[in-house]
């Protein structure tokens, strides 16, 4: 018998002075039980960096052909196609041929490495941001996760400032292709 997926009641106070993006986000995330903590945290950053209304998450993990979170017109098509972590690139290309954005939120112990292979390939995709968040950082968030997640995030000047529990983690948000 196959183990059910752990629900998160999620809420994040957005500040995103970058971007000018203020918002409440009350959410409800899934978390498969191959998932990892810090690939779960990774997500909800994403759904935070990249946040606007149409914005929603996918199956994920339980289907291979979808991304992590995107948004889609009325008729199907992909507008926005976010994954995270340190996917295949091919998977990444192919996705900039069908969606009108394609944004990774790469971090894990392998970001350096994988740059090194895949950077370069990736750099004439028009339409694909990678942006960068530190292994450290979600490792201290995933180590403390609970159920319910509430979290007040502020990004300005390409800087995470995320409080939970009264406890404040920074963290920078390396931009390394595409626009924010």
């Amino acid at each position: 018998m196959a183990l059910p997926a752990t629900i998160y009641r999620v809420v994040i106070d957005l500040a995103d002075l970058d971007r000018g993006c203020y918002a409440r986000l009350e959410t409800t995330a899934a978390r498969h039980p191959s998932e990892t903590a810090e690939r779960l945290v990774t997500r909800l950053l994403a759904y935070a960096l990249c946040y606007h209304e149409e914005l929603g998450f996918t199956k994920g993990i339980c289907a291979g052909d979808e991304p992590d979170l995107w948004s889609r017109e009325a008729d199907g098509r992909v507008l926005e196609w976010i994954e995270v972590g340190l996917p295949d690139a091919d998977r990444l290309r192919k996705a900039s041929r069908h969606a009108g954005r394609v944004v990774l939120v790469a971090s894990g112990s392998g970001l350096r490495r994988w740059l090194e292979q895949h950077q370069a390939k990736l750099a004439s995709v028009p339409n694909l941001t990678i942006l960068a968040l530190d292994a450290e950082f979600i490792g201290r968030l995933a180590a403390s996760l609970e159920r319910a997640i509430n979290w007040s995030l502020t990004v300005t000047e390409g800087t995470l400032y995320l409080t939970r529990g009264g406890e404040t983690l920074e963290a920078p948000l390396h931009l390394i292709q595409g626009e924010r």
